[in-house]
């Protein structure tokens, strides 16, 4: 009797093994399609893309396998493609886009669908979707609110998987404009960006320990500190824009905050989402720089990610972090992000309903504000856009403002439950005040930072690395994509240097720069005169590694980074053990696209060297007819016994010349500290430098110094110490 019962047992055991076996390994889409969503809205140029469990069968992967139809059951004439991994279907649009005309479409993705290893869906994946020209807007609190508890949902469901597996242009605006002062060292010619430091060539504005400081600084012998402008404890400045007599201090504000002005009862009150964090900006006009008079002052609900000033206008872009949790025990909150302008308001005021825009396809649950304030007429009502989704970086060219948002989605293998990053992009129309949506498009893979957009002959260009360093199963690689006007992708180059990331990126024209690293820096020289077929020229591997790209002219770029030793076999699995040794410079000569050099490299200190240079490009100053670059370092020699400690030497900043046949000069080494200073000062910490006329001025928390440009003799000092 009892061996029945274990024949039973062993029977009924395997049944379950085996239909979990079985369940658990069928082919799959594991997202990109939302099928809870009964009809989702998208825009007309909407590229699906269906991740799937596992590799597919290239030959099953056709238009008859994958479609898109509507309501009248028509094929409409998408192109349906595999990607080079062959676990992402891509479904582009017809080439005008999806027509507005029918009520609704489906997309369809057949049980005919195998994978490799030959194995079928259990079902077709329906999806329906309805097509929108322009982005929709949330209308009302209660669709504002579906929308962020879906997301809240979606969040919740990442979490739980993320548990599950924790278990188991030219750059530099310089002095090549004839100007007789240093500007903010900026990605796009004539876009300027907000920084701790600015100057009007006879002033010098820096933002220090909470104020602003405005000190005459011609003659250079004379510096004086003219005025402070203070603010209350919960404000922080954090940039500035110098315009004509205006000056525009932005920062993050953080305490109590005004609510709507009008009559609530308590109840009513309760429903509003607290305020957390604002951006703020205050314009003051600075034409008596002894006494500078605030004539405004603006407030943004969220965190200062990025500022632009072109043409008399300042571009803020503020993300807000929406408490969405409170939506599961107060349906009804307000959750609309709060603005307030003091030319027209007394308090904060939410945005209406009817002027918030969502990405429909995004599961982001942040808010973008973007306001432009118009300098040239200071009356003017602010222009605010507000969208229910948020992003990582920004790239802003003269006409348009690209905004890239990372996405993160399960990675379709069998169990594994960890994720993979995309970007989504989205990309803005910039007319004055007017800043509008115009596309969006996804590309495989994260951005660095910045430098790893741009924009050139009306094609976006954008540098991404996907995976992950050091990890064999899915090793990182690194991407260039091209998109046209309407962010359709053109052209592409995938798989540059497996197992290593993108460490920096610059795009010169037709000339395309990307630095990978993990042992040795690669540099890619690639060419983008045929948006369609970019190609890799050259290659440079060197060890070490530059964090910034700097053109020096057509034929040359300046490398920032840092040295590096290697150590083999000494590190977790056997891997080795990367040291960063000092800062490393390096002149390539690029004339031979095919054969790039290091012409002259320089090496500064031992590990521990650093200068805000390698994460921060404003704080470079480089005049390239002055023949100055310069910028702030800290120096540390390595220790004779042991190769992991290092002794601190030196804190100030470095002035270099750069000559094609001799390379870097050191020309000088300024410093606000003691020479028997044992270690790093943060008063005395020179943050920034610029020239005005023939002085070069070196800015720390509690002095300005001044020197004659060529000899470097030092001309005058300011001590700012209250």
């Amino acid at each position: 009797m009892k061996n029945k019962w274990f024949i039973m047992i062993g029977v009924v055991s395997f049944f379950i093994i085996f239909f979990t076996f079985f369940f658990t390994t069928q082919l799959k889409v594991v997202s990109g399609m939302d099928v809870e969503d009964d009809k989702m809205i998208v825009l007309q140029n909407k590229v699906w893309k269906i991740h799937f469990s596992e590799k597919l069968k290239p030959s099953s992967v056709n238009e008859k396998t994958v479609y898109v139809s509507n309501e009248k059951g028509e094929k409409q004439k998408v192109s349906v493609s595999l990607s080079n991994n062959q676990k992402t279907i891509m479904v582009e649009p017809p080439a005008n886009g999806y027509s507005l005309l029918p009520q609704y479409y489906t997309l369809y993705v057949t049980k005919d669908i195998k994978s490799d290893l030959g194995r079928n869906m259990l079902s077709i994946n329906k999806q329906t979707f309805t097509v929108k020209e322009k982005l929709p807007t949330v209308d009302s609190k209660s669709k504002l609110n579906a929308q962020l508890l879906k997301r809240l949902k979606e969040e919740q469901r990442e979490l739980k998987t993320s548990e599950m597996n924790t278990a188991k242009e030219e750059s530099s605006k310089s002095n090549d404009a004839g100007a007789d002062y240093s500007e903010t060292n900026v990605q796009v010619k004539g876009i300027d960006e907000g920084d701790v430091v600015k100057t009007d060539g006879s002033h010098i504005y820096q933002v220090v320990d909470g104020k602003v400081q405005i000190v005459k600084a011609v003659p250079s012998n004379q510096m004086s500190l003219e005025s402070k402008i203070t603010f209350e404890q919960s404000f922080s400045p954090y940039q500035m824009f110098l315009h004509k007599d205006q000056l525009v201090i932005m920062g993050h504000s953080y305490g109590n905050m005004n609510q709507p002005s009008s009559q609530q009862n308590d109840s009513a009150k309760i429903r509003i989402a607290p305020i957390h964090e604002t951006t703020k900006a205050y314009i003051y006009n600075v034409k008596n720089k002894k006494s500078p008079k605030k004539v405004r002052e603006i407030e943004i609900e969220g965190y200062l990610m990025s500022s632009r000033l072109m043409d008399g206008k300042v571009y803020l872009i503020a993300n807000k972090y929406a408490d969405i949790w409170l939506l599961k025990d107060n349906p009804e909150m307000d959750m609309r992000p709060k603005y307030f302008d003091s030319a027209k308001q007394t308090a904060m005021q939410p945005i209406d309903y009817n002027k918030i825009q969502y990405f429909p396809d995004s599961n982001e649950s942040n808010f973008t504000n973007i306001a432009v304030i118009d300098l040239n007429n200071p009356k003017a009502d602010i222009s605010l856009s507000t969208y229910l989704g948020s992003g990582d970086n920004i790239y802003m060219s003269k006409d348009n403002l690209y905004l890239a948002v990372t996405n993160y989605y399960p990675y379709s293998t069998q169990n594994d439950h960890s994720f993979q990053a995309d970007t989504s992009v989205y990309k803005f129309t910039v007319n004055g005040m007017k800043v509008d949506f115009h596309s969006s498009s996804e590309v495989s893979g994260t951005v660095l930072n910045q430098f790893s957009m741009d924009e050139y002959k009306g094609y976006f260009r954008i540098a991404t690395t996907k995976g992950q360093v050091w990890d064999d199963k899915r090793p990182s690689a690194n991407n260039l994509y091209i998109l046209d006007q309407n962010l359709k992708q053109v052209g592409e180059l995938e798989d540059l240097a497996r197992g290593e990331r993108i460490y920096s990126a610059r795009f010169m024209n037709d000339r395309i720069y990307i630095v990978t690293f993990k042992q040795t820096d690669p540099l890619f020289v690639i060419d983008g005169s045929n948006p369609q077929k970019p190609k890799v020229i050259g290659e440079l591997k060197i060890p070490g590694f530059s964090n910034y790209l700097h053109p020096y002219d057509e034929n040359h770029v300046i490398g920032f980074g840092h040295d590096t030793k290697v150590l083999t076999g000494k590190g977790e699995g056997n891997q080795p053990i990367i040291l960063t040794n000092g800062v490393k410079i390096s002149l390539f000569d690029v004339s031979d696209m095919a054969n790039p050099k290091e012409k002259f490299t320089e090496i500064i200190g031992g590990r521990g060297t650093y200068s805000p240079l390698n994460y921060d490009h404003k704080a470079l100053l480089y005049d390239k007819k002055k023949n100055i670059f310069a910028f702030p370092i800290a120096v540390y020699q390595n220790s004779e016994n042991s190769q992991y400690e290092s002794n601190y030497e030196f804190q100030g900043a470095y002035v270099y010349n750069i000559d094609l046949k001799k390379g870097f000069t050191l020309k000088t080494k300024l410093t606000h500290q003691d020479a028997k200073a044992p270690y790093e000062e943060w008063e005395n910490n020179i943050e920034r430098l610029l020239f005005i006329g023939k002085s070069i001025y070196a800015l720390s928390p509690q002095k300005i110094s001044s020197y004659e440009i060529g000899s470097y003799k030092q001309q005058g000092e300011l001590n700012l110490k209250k």
